[in-house]
Protein backbone atom coordinates (compact mmCIF):
# COMPACT_ATOMS: atom_id res chain seq x y z
CA UNK A 1 0.00 0.00 0.00
CA UNK A 2 1.41 3.58 -1.24
CA UNK A 3 1.57 6.70 1.43
CA UNK A 4 -1.42 8.27 -0.31
CA UNK A 5 -3.39 5.16 0.45
CA UNK A 6 -2.46 5.06 4.05
CA UNK A 7 -3.25 8.49 4.44
CA UNK A 8 -6.62 8.00 2.61
CA UNK A 9 -7.41 4.12 4.35
CA UNK A 10 -8.52 2.63 0.95
CA UNK A 11 -7.48 2.45 -2.73
CA UNK A 12 -8.06 6.11 -4.18
CA UNK A 13 -5.90 8.10 -1.98
CA UNK A 14 -7.35 11.39 -0.89
CA UNK A 15 -7.58 13.21 -4.57
CA UNK A 16 -7.42 10.63 -6.76
CA UNK A 17 -8.00 11.43 -10.96
CA UNK A 18 -11.53 10.17 -12.11
CA UNK A 19 -11.52 9.10 -15.64
CA UNK A 20 -15.52 9.29 -17.04
CA UNK A 21 -16.09 6.93 -19.97
CA UNK A 22 -18.38 8.83 -21.72
CA UNK A 23 -19.61 12.04 -20.97
CA UNK A 24 -22.86 11.85 -22.40
CA UNK A 25 -26.06 13.74 -19.70
CA UNK A 26 -25.20 11.06 -17.65
CA UNK A 27 -21.54 10.80 -17.79
CA UNK A 28 -21.65 14.51 -17.68
CA UNK A 29 -23.04 14.59 -14.72
CA UNK A 30 -21.45 12.03 -12.57
CA UNK A 31 -17.97 13.55 -13.72
CA UNK A 32 -19.55 16.79 -12.29
CA UNK A 33 -20.26 15.28 -9.22
CA UNK A 34 -16.80 13.62 -8.36
CA UNK A 35 -15.46 17.34 -8.98
CA UNK A 36 -15.32 18.17 -5.36
CA UNK A 37 -13.41 15.24 -3.89
CA UNK A 38 -11.00 14.00 -7.18
CA UNK A 39 -7.83 15.43 -7.84
CA UNK A 40 -8.89 15.86 -11.68
CA UNK A 41 -11.91 14.26 -13.54
CA UNK A 42 -10.45 13.29 -17.22
CA UNK A 43 -12.37 12.29 -20.26
CA UNK A 44 -11.25 10.32 -23.62
CA UNK A 45 -12.23 13.14 -26.64
CA UNK A 46 -10.66 10.69 -29.42
CA UNK A 47 -13.55 9.91 -32.12
CA UNK A 48 -16.66 10.96 -29.71
CA UNK A 49 -18.64 14.03 -31.26
CA UNK A 50 -19.09 17.38 -30.39
CA UNK A 51 -21.73 17.37 -28.95
CA UNK A 52 -20.01 15.40 -26.26
CA UNK A 53 -17.33 17.60 -25.81
CA UNK A 54 -19.54 20.20 -25.29
CA UNK A 55 -21.65 18.46 -22.43
CA UNK A 56 -17.64 17.56 -20.75
CA UNK A 57 -17.15 21.36 -21.30
CA UNK A 58 -19.91 22.45 -19.38
CA UNK A 59 -19.14 19.91 -17.05
CA UNK A 60 -15.40 21.37 -16.18
CA UNK A 61 -14.11 17.96 -17.72
CA UNK A 62 -10.29 17.70 -19.01
CA UNK A 63 -9.61 15.90 -22.29
CA UNK A 64 -7.01 13.49 -22.77
CA UNK A 65 -6.31 11.74 -25.95
CA UNK A 66 -8.06 8.66 -25.83
CA UNK A 67 -9.00 5.41 -23.45
CA UNK A 68 -5.57 4.13 -23.17
CA UNK A 69 -4.14 7.74 -22.16
CA UNK A 70 -7.57 7.33 -19.80
CA UNK A 71 -6.96 4.11 -18.63
CA UNK A 72 -2.98 5.19 -17.99
CA UNK A 73 -3.79 8.07 -15.73
CA UNK A 74 -7.04 7.26 -13.59
CA UNK A 75 -7.39 5.83 -9.99
CA UNK A 76 -10.80 5.68 -10.93
CA UNK A 77 -12.56 4.60 -14.12
CA UNK A 78 -16.16 5.54 -14.58
CA UNK A 79 -18.01 3.52 -17.44
CA UNK A 80 -21.46 4.80 -18.91
CA UNK A 81 -22.10 4.11 -22.02
CA UNK A 82 -24.83 2.19 -23.76
CA UNK A 83 -25.59 -1.21 -22.10
CA UNK A 84 -24.80 -3.44 -25.58
CA UNK A 85 -21.45 -0.98 -25.52
CA UNK A 86 -19.97 -1.39 -21.84
CA UNK A 87 -18.28 -4.78 -22.47
CA UNK A 88 -16.26 -3.80 -25.31
CA UNK A 89 -15.51 -0.49 -23.36
CA UNK A 90 -14.11 -2.41 -20.61
CA UNK A 91 -12.10 -4.88 -22.97
CA UNK A 92 -10.28 -1.19 -24.53
CA UNK A 93 -9.50 0.04 -20.94
CA UNK A 94 -7.99 -3.51 -20.27
CA UNK A 95 -6.17 -2.84 -23.82
CA UNK A 96 -5.32 0.15 -22.71
CA UNK A 97 -3.42 -0.97 -18.81
CA UNK A 98 -1.51 -3.84 -20.84
CA UNK A 99 1.75 -1.46 -19.97
CA UNK A 100 0.54 -0.14 -16.42
CA UNK A 101 1.61 -2.15 -13.46
CA UNK A 102 -1.39 -4.78 -11.89
CA UNK A 103 -0.92 -3.20 -8.74
CA UNK A 104 -1.49 0.32 -10.12
CA UNK A 105 -4.46 -0.16 -11.71
CA UNK A 106 -7.40 1.91 -10.99
CA UNK A 107 -11.23 0.72 -9.74
CA UNK A 108 -13.69 0.76 -12.79
CA UNK A 109 -16.88 1.92 -11.50
CA UNK A 110 -19.42 -0.02 -13.93
CA UNK A 111 -22.73 1.92 -13.89
CA UNK A 112 -24.25 0.72 -16.85
CA UNK A 113 -27.49 -0.80 -17.18
CA UNK A 114 -26.48 -4.29 -17.60
CA UNK A 115 -26.91 -7.97 -16.22
CA UNK A 116 -24.78 -9.30 -13.46
CA UNK A 117 -23.10 -11.62 -16.18
CA UNK A 118 -22.10 -8.92 -17.77
CA UNK A 119 -20.47 -7.40 -14.69
CA UNK A 120 -18.78 -10.70 -13.72
CA UNK A 121 -17.06 -10.92 -17.56
CA UNK A 122 -15.99 -7.13 -17.16
CA UNK A 123 -14.63 -8.20 -13.60
CA UNK A 124 -12.39 -11.10 -15.70
CA UNK A 125 -11.02 -8.41 -17.66
CA UNK A 126 -9.89 -5.88 -14.91
CA UNK A 127 -9.44 -7.81 -11.61
CA UNK A 128 -12.90 -9.13 -9.36
CA UNK A 129 -11.17 -6.90 -6.62
CA UNK A 130 -10.74 -3.67 -8.86
CA UNK A 131 -14.64 -3.59 -9.90
CA UNK A 132 -17.20 -1.84 -8.91
CA UNK A 133 -21.26 -2.78 -10.05
CA UNK A 134 -23.14 -0.02 -10.27
CA UNK A 135 -27.03 1.34 -11.13
CA UNK A 136 -27.78 4.89 -11.81
CA UNK A 137 -31.65 5.13 -10.71
CA UNK A 138 -33.25 8.31 -11.82
CA UNK A 139 -31.81 11.46 -13.96
CA UNK A 140 -28.83 13.19 -14.63
CA UNK A 141 -28.40 14.55 -11.20
CA UNK A 142 -27.12 18.42 -10.64
CA UNK A 143 -28.94 18.87 -7.25
CA UNK A 144 -29.13 16.60 -4.13
CA UNK A 145 -32.62 14.06 -3.76
CA UNK A 146 -32.89 13.46 -7.82
CA UNK A 147 -31.23 10.60 -7.96
CA UNK A 148 -29.57 7.33 -6.34
CA UNK A 149 -26.27 5.69 -7.20
CA UNK A 150 -26.41 2.03 -5.89
CA UNK A 151 -22.94 0.25 -5.55
CA UNK A 152 -21.87 -2.94 -4.85
CA UNK A 153 -18.44 -4.71 -5.13
CA UNK A 154 -14.99 -4.84 -3.06
CA UNK A 155 -14.30 -1.41 -2.54
CA UNK A 156 -18.35 0.16 -3.14
CA UNK A 157 -17.89 1.77 0.36
CA UNK A 158 -14.77 4.03 -0.93
CA UNK A 159 -16.46 4.80 -4.27
CA UNK A 160 -20.22 6.04 -2.33
CA UNK A 161 -17.28 8.44 -0.11
CA UNK A 162 -16.38 10.21 -3.26
CA UNK A 163 -19.87 10.89 -3.79
CA UNK A 164 -20.84 11.98 -0.26
CA UNK A 165 -22.91 15.50 -0.38
CA UNK A 166 -23.10 15.52 -4.31
CA UNK A 167 -26.02 15.39 -6.38
CA UNK A 168 -26.01 11.52 -6.35
CA UNK A 169 -27.23 9.63 -3.21
CA UNK A 170 -24.77 6.95 -2.80
CA UNK A 171 -26.18 3.80 -1.42
CA UNK A 172 -24.14 0.59 -0.69
CA UNK A 173 -25.38 -2.62 -1.41
CA UNK A 174 -22.49 -5.19 -0.62
CA UNK A 175 -19.59 -6.27 -1.16
CA UNK A 176 -20.45 -8.89 -3.81
CA UNK A 177 -20.51 -7.91 -7.65
CA UNK A 178 -24.01 -8.25 -8.70
CA UNK A 179 -26.65 -6.76 -6.57
CA UNK A 180 -26.52 -3.24 -8.45
CA UNK A 181 -27.17 -4.47 -11.50
CA UNK A 182 -30.45 -6.71 -10.36
CA UNK A 183 -31.59 -3.80 -8.63
CA UNK A 184 -31.21 -2.01 -12.15
CA UNK A 185 -32.69 -4.65 -14.15
CA UNK A 186 -35.60 -4.95 -11.74
CA UNK A 187 -36.31 -1.60 -11.57
CA UNK A 188 -36.00 -1.25 -14.91
CA UNK A 189 -38.77 -3.81 -15.01
CA UNK A 190 -41.31 -0.87 -14.19
CA UNK A 191 -39.85 1.69 -15.89
CA UNK A 192 -39.38 0.75 -19.37
CA UNK A 193 -40.81 -3.08 -19.58
CA UNK A 194 -44.13 -2.03 -18.30
CA UNK A 195 -44.62 1.25 -20.29
CA UNK A 196 -43.93 -1.61 -23.55
CA UNK A 197 -47.17 -2.87 -23.24
CA UNK A 198 -48.75 0.02 -24.45
CA UNK A 199 -46.71 0.13 -27.95
CA UNK A 200 -47.84 -3.65 -28.16
CA UNK A 201 -51.68 -2.65 -27.50
CA UNK A 202 -52.05 -0.01 -29.76
CA UNK A 203 -50.19 -1.93 -33.06
CA UNK A 204 -52.05 -5.10 -32.46
CA UNK A 205 -55.18 -2.98 -32.15
CA UNK A 206 -54.21 -1.22 -35.46
CA UNK A 207 -53.63 -4.87 -37.40
CA UNK A 208 -56.85 -6.26 -36.29
CA UNK A 209 -58.56 -2.65 -37.52
CA UNK A 210 -59.78 -2.17 -34.13
CA UNK A 211 -58.20 0.77 -32.81
CA UNK A 212 -61.51 2.96 -32.68
CA UNK A 213 -63.49 0.54 -30.88
CA UNK A 214 -60.69 -0.20 -28.48
CA UNK A 215 -60.07 3.53 -27.79
CA UNK A 216 -63.80 3.59 -26.64
CA UNK A 217 -63.30 0.78 -24.50
CA UNK A 218 -60.49 2.20 -22.64
CA UNK A 219 -61.81 5.54 -22.09
CA UNK A 220 -64.76 4.32 -20.52
CA UNK A 221 -62.35 2.83 -17.74
CA UNK A 222 -60.52 6.16 -17.49
CA UNK A 223 -57.93 5.02 -19.97
CA UNK A 224 -56.55 7.59 -22.25
CA UNK A 225 -54.02 5.70 -24.84
CA UNK A 226 -53.23 8.00 -26.76
CA UNK A 227 -51.55 10.18 -23.60
CA UNK A 228 -49.88 7.11 -22.45
CA UNK A 229 -48.32 6.50 -25.71
CA UNK A 230 -47.74 10.45 -26.31
CA UNK A 231 -45.61 10.29 -22.46
CA UNK A 232 -43.37 6.53 -23.60
CA UNK A 233 -42.69 8.61 -26.90
CA UNK A 234 -41.57 12.01 -24.89
CA UNK A 235 -39.32 9.54 -22.27
CA UNK A 236 -37.64 7.12 -24.74
CA UNK A 237 -37.99 9.22 -28.28
CA UNK A 238 -35.09 8.63 -29.81
CA UNK A 239 -33.52 6.44 -27.13
CA UNK A 240 -35.40 3.84 -27.71
CA UNK A 241 -32.66 1.77 -28.79
CA UNK A 242 -31.20 2.09 -25.83
CA UNK A 243 -33.58 1.31 -23.72
CA UNK A 244 -33.58 -2.08 -26.19
CA UNK A 245 -30.64 -2.66 -25.11
CA UNK A 246 -31.30 -2.56 -21.54
CA UNK A 247 -33.94 -4.71 -21.87
CA UNK A 248 -32.04 -7.25 -23.04
CA UNK A 249 -29.58 -6.78 -20.24
CA UNK A 250 -32.55 -6.92 -17.65
CA UNK A 251 -33.48 -10.19 -19.60
CA UNK A 252 -30.19 -12.17 -19.09
CA UNK A 253 -30.52 -10.74 -15.26
CA UNK A 254 -34.25 -12.61 -14.85
CA UNK A 255 -33.11 -15.46 -16.76
CA UNK A 256 -30.18 -16.00 -14.17
CA UNK A 257 -32.47 -15.86 -11.30
CA UNK A 258 -34.37 -18.53 -12.83
CA UNK A 259 -37.18 -15.90 -13.84
CA UNK A 260 -38.99 -16.01 -16.67
CA UNK A 261 -37.68 -13.38 -18.87
CA UNK A 262 -40.54 -12.93 -21.92
CA UNK A 263 -41.69 -9.56 -20.67
CA UNK A 264 -37.52 -8.10 -21.29
CA UNK A 265 -37.56 -9.62 -24.44
CA UNK A 266 -40.62 -8.81 -25.88
CA UNK A 267 -40.13 -4.91 -24.58
CA UNK A 268 -36.49 -4.96 -26.28
CA UNK A 269 -38.17 -6.00 -29.46
CA UNK A 270 -41.06 -3.62 -29.39
CA UNK A 271 -38.39 -1.02 -28.42
CA UNK A 272 -36.25 -2.20 -31.43
CA UNK A 273 -39.69 -1.66 -33.61
CA UNK A 274 -40.00 1.42 -32.71
CA UNK A 275 -36.51 2.87 -33.05
CA UNK A 276 -36.77 1.76 -36.71
CA UNK A 277 -40.21 2.88 -37.65
CA UNK A 278 -38.36 6.82 -35.84
CA UNK A 279 -35.23 6.61 -37.76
Amino acid sequence: MSANEERSGGRLGSRPVVGVLHPGAMGAALGSALKARAGVVIWADGGRSHATAKRAELADLIAVPDVAALAQRADLIVSICPPHAALELAEQVAAGLADREPERWPLYLDANAVAPATVRRIAELLGTDRVVDGAVIGQPAWERGQSALWLSGTHAGEVAELFADSPFNARVLGTELGPASTLKACYALQSKAMPAIWLEIAEAAEKAGVSEALHSELTRVGIDLPERLAKLSSSAGPKAWRWAGEMDEAADAMAELGLPDGFSRAAAELYRRWSGSQS
